[in-house]
């Protein structure tokens, strides 16, 4: 794991995931594993970012179910609330007062170069919403509000933390003079552990995701030990032997994948478990795997299916993480503020 603390300094990482239901593997091991690990080490806050849920239509009873699912989820995961802070994004005004600022800051040429937007509005542009199109100005609200130091992220935000550092640096240059203190940090992102970008199990070619139609493409934090079993036995393969070096992996997504998965869920480099794999088959490696994902995987299920008993506990918690965050923020955006220029 990256060591954040550098040079006696004071680091703080800020983290977020979408409440839009079934969570999976790919989040639990491009995220929520890795926000685990971190927390020991760092001031760490993390949240449910509802706000950019609603960049996309969403039902609100199935926003608020999802809300409290992800929470659960996170908190299974072994995110502990008394070292962390954790809280949905919408009960910290802050988050929008800030973004609105940093619009004024960033460059529509900016946005424009922004990947993810072409991907999800795809050949309906003209009919996305401006918060669709500007919400990676409110993921750099999210970041520099805390100013955070590091975001832990996977490997397809990257643009969205050079965004932040380019605005940050505007607004640095904007409204700082020569003579001070840069009031923002540049956050760096932190691309933890093996299995940065977990693969469909039924295309190593394409990304894990909720809203992949077959469910067996992916494994849901709120599955079974029989469902993740079915889903590993499934997975599409290759006809040949599990090689030994990473060059060899490189035209085999499939193997990749499930390898990697391997690897991220056993701490383990992916050479240290090709070494103990190689040459063997599909049907040697699968069972290994199976056991290896159900002993995680089922104990963060059970404990999410206890915790949404009691989704008033839920708010609680997410209220109290609410408060935290703001006590952090509050003084900030007034920071901010003033250095705009704005009375308050």
């Amino acid at each position: 794991m990256t060591n954040l603390q550098l040079d006696g300094e004071k680091k703080r990482i800020f983290s977020g995931v979408q409440p839009t239901g079934n969570l999976h593997l790919g989040n639990y091991l491009g995220a929520i594993k890795n926000w685990v690990k971190l927390q020991d080490d760092i001031s760490s806050i993390f949240s449910i970012v509802d706000l950019h849920a609603i960049t996309v239509p969403q039902e609100p009873l199935k926003l608020k179910s999802s809300t409290h699912e992800v929470a659960a989820a996170i908190i299974a995961s072994g995110i502990d609330i008394d070292k962390s802070i954790l809280f949905n994004q919408s009960l910290v005004k802050e988050h929008s007062e800030l973004a609105w600022i940093l619009n004024c800051v960033c460059r529509i040429g900016w946005l424009n170069r922004m990947t993810q937007f072409k991907e999800k509005a795809g050949k309906n542009k003209e009919n996305a919403t401006v918060g669709l199109y500007g919400y990676p100005v409110l993921m750099a609200a999210d970041i520099l509000l805390y100013k955070s130091t590091h975001v832990p992220v996977g490997d397809d935000q990257k643009q969205h933390i050079e965004l932040a550092r380019d605005i940050a640096s505007s607004f640095n240059n904007m409204f700082t003079s020569d003579n001070e203190e840069d009031f923002f940090t540049l956050p760096e992102p932190q691309i933890i552990g093996e299995a940065k970008r977990v693969m469909s199990l039924r295309d190593g070619t394409k990304k894990m995701s909720k809203s992949d139609a077959s469910d067996a493409s992916r494994i849901n934090l709120t599955d079974t030990k029989e469902e993740i079993s079915n889903k590993i036995k499934k997975a599409k393969t290759d006809p040949h032997p599990l090689p030994s070096t990473l060059q060899e992996l490189k035209d085999r997504p499939e193997a990749h994948n499930l390898l990697s998965i391997y690897s991220s869920l056993s701490d383990q480099t992916l050479e240290k478990v090709l070494k103990e794999f190689s040459g063997k088959g599909f049907s040697y490696f699968k069972p290994k795997l199976i056991d290896l994902a159900v002993e995680t995987l089922n104990p963060i299920s059970l404990e999410m299916r206890n915790l949404l008993k009691d989704t008033n506990q839920i708010d609680k918690i997410l209220k109290n993480g609410a408060q935290k965050a703001r006590e952090i923020a509050e003084p900030v955006l007034k920071d901010i503020k003033n250095l705009v220029g704005f009375v308050n």
